[in-house]
């Protein structure tokens, strides 16, 4: 049967929607985004005790002491493993979708609970949009709105639409019908029968699929973070990427809070709206008093106007204290700097890509620049440059590995120079691993390695070319699996099988600390199949040399010899994980001048 060329239908027409209404893009981008910086910002001024406070007294309102007591401490908790600003703008996230997808879930389920013709259109639509695969909106949703929190934000909305709109449906067709007909008989017209009647009556059900929309959205959160949302999700996936336990236990947990917290709270809040909800919450909260008397402190709710009274007096007292304000510092302003100017780098978390970062965040924020970093897969990172939501990175290789990238965005690149070369892509394997010493030796030796050829990002150029080229041209496909994962995931696996002597094959490349550390073996390549080395180049977005004349200088006079690149990288390593900087300032202090001929005055 011949091929359905779907996937070239789709990519055209992404293509022609692109080009025809940008406009509509960049529109919907501006207000996604600037509703989520006015939510953020809200968030983000209140130091993280008074705002967890405040959420305490709406948690006693909605659910009693004890949830108020466990919500604060929760909060606590989080601003304790310092992930409150990530917090907050995970909350940011999900509320912004969260409103977005009730405006347009509520009317089109009520158009779906009055009309069966738009019920039976809408009802494939629907499991269309939640049984796709959520990363796979992540797509389109990137080169429409590039990288960020917007495209997070929009598949968010589509992937947490379809429970909103079914939720609505459901509770209005509940509804007794000898109770519409009734207000019907009565004279009532329809839209205040919809607005009387039903919504009144169907409001727990519609409580209840706001409440999945929240959920689905906090699902997301890690989602979005691949794309550069930031917030908890980007934490997440800067854990994976570095397979750092740790921090990927924290954020974890305090999405955890999050998730319980708002779970709760909009489960509440379904109750309270709903006259049903109130009388048997009271009648629920009347026999437990009587059971168990004790019982009934903890399970004591305010009046609505003690818990905004509570909520004002610690707005107050907070700005009568100079309690207000942001938890972070402001960077200082260095002589000859930037004077605060922000610029944005991404990089894929590759070895010598989160040193060479984290030199020229260190570099540039003693000369005054405001430096955000984003880890991002290849493909994210290229769209962003080329859209313009980053200003640089450091770790293209060119011309070989990021050549796909390279052949679609050149024309929005600006290529700076290479700083590092030449380089190489190999596999390798250890050192007592006996009678594989080329590609070739791999042939008819896959149960040696259980069949397995240990990957990086499956968006690297890297594996492209080893499962595109080097796998056919050494006749190893079918016999071997290349394990897409991650570099530190290839990094432990290695370490694993090093550390127990077992036979592994990994994709490595040169230069890299790995060979420092342990004895390993590159294979040959006779063939030539990965092709000539790569320099490492600094690619930036369009114009940004022209804007920014001085850093541009700097970064197209950027070089390291072989010696500082794997030093940067072994002090890294001995620092820790989540402590680049740290480790870029040691190794600043260890090779003093440096810096100033990197980025002179």
């Amino acid at each position: 049967m011949p091929r359905l060329p779907l996937g070239q239908w789709v990519d055209s027409s992404v293509d022609w929607l692109q080009a025809q209404f940008s406009w509509l893009f960049d529109a919907v981008s501006t207000g996604v985004t600037g509703l989520y910086d006015g939510i953020d910002a809200v968030l983000s001024a209140p130091q993280p005790l008074l705002l967890a406070g405040i959420l305490a007294v709406v948690a006693w309102w909605l659910r009693g002491l004890a949830a108020a007591v466990l919500a604060f401490a929760g909060f606590c908790l989080v601003d304790s493993v310092q992930l409150w600003d990530e917090a907050m703008a995970t909350l940011s996230l999900v509320l912004v979708s969260t409103l977005v997808t009730l405006v347009i879930a509520v009317p089109l389920g009520i158009w779906a609970a009055r009309s069966k013709t738009v019920s039976a259109v809408l009802r494939p639509v629907l499991d269309f949009m939640q049984t796709m695969p959520a990363m796979v909106y992540l797509i389109p949703g990137i080169i429409f709105f590039g990288v960020g929190v917007v495209p997070g934000i929009i598949a968010t909305i589509v992937f947490a639409l379809p429970p909103g709109v079914r939720m609505t449906e459901l509770g209005i067709r509940q509804v007794d019908g000898e109770l519409v007909e009734a207000a019907e008989a009565f004279g009532t017209t329809p839209r205040d029968t919809l607005l009387r009647v039903q919504l009144p009556l169907a409001l727990p059900t519609i409580m209840a699929g706001v409440n999945q929309v929240i959920m689905l959205g906090l699902s997301m959160v890690v989602i979005a973070g691949m794309v550069g949302g930031g917030g908890l999700g980007g934490a997440v996936y800067r854990a994976i990427g570095n397979v750092d336990i740790g921090l990927g236990f924290e954020a974890g947990v305090s999405i955890v809070v999050l998730a319980m917290y708002l779970d709760r709270m909009t489960g509440a809040l379904g109750r309270q709206v709903s006259p049903l909800g109130r009388r048997a919450a009271a009648k629920a909260r009347a026999v437990l008093g009587a059971k168990r008397p004790g019982a009934k402190l903890w399970a004591h709710r305010p009046q609505p106007v003690t818990a905004l009274v509570g909520v004002v007096v610690l707005a107050l007292v907070a700005g009568g204290t100079g309690f207000l304000g942001s938890s972070g510092s402001a960077s200082a302003s260095g002589p000859n700097g930037g004077d605060g100017k922000k610029i944005s780098i991404g990089y894929i978390p590759w070895d010598e890509g989160i040193a060479s970062t984290y030199l020229w965040k260190e570099l540039l924020e003693r000369r005054g620049y405001e430096v955000d970093t984003r880890q991002l897969e290849a493909g994210a990172l290229y769209t962003g440059l080329a859209g313009g939501q980053l200003d640089f990175q450091t770790d293209a290789w060119l011309p070989v590995t990021h050549e796909q990238y390279w052949a679609k965005y050149r024309n929005k690149l600006e290529d700076l120079g290479s700083w590092y070369g030449p380089t190489s892509l190999e596999l390798a394997v250890p050192s007592y691993v006996k009678g594989v010493d080329s590609l070739a030796d791999l042939k008819g030796k896959a149960g040696q390695f259980k069949g397995r050829i240990v990957g990086i990002e499956p968006s690297a150029g890297m594996m492209g070319i080893l499962k595109d080229k080097v796998l056919k041209e050494y006749g190893l496909e079918g016999e071997y699996e290349v394990v897409d994962g991650s570099t530190p995931g290839m990094l432990a696996e290695l370490k694993r099988a090093y550390e127990r002597k077992e036979p592994v094959v990994v994709t490595l490349w040169s230069p890299h600390w790995a060979y420092s550390q342990h004895d390993l073996r590159k294979l040959a390549d006779p063939k030539g199949s990965w092709g000539k080395g790569d320099g490492v180049h600094t690619l930036a977005r369009k114009g940004f040399a022209a804007e920014n004349p001085e850093v541009g200088a700097w970064l197209k006079n950027f070089q390291l010899t072989e010696k500082q690149l794997t030093d940067l990288e072994s002090v890294i390593q001995e620092t820790g994980k989540g402590k680049e900087q740290q480790a870029v300032r040691t190794w600043l202090d260890r090779n003093p001048g440096l810096a100033e001929k990197l980025a002179p005055r």
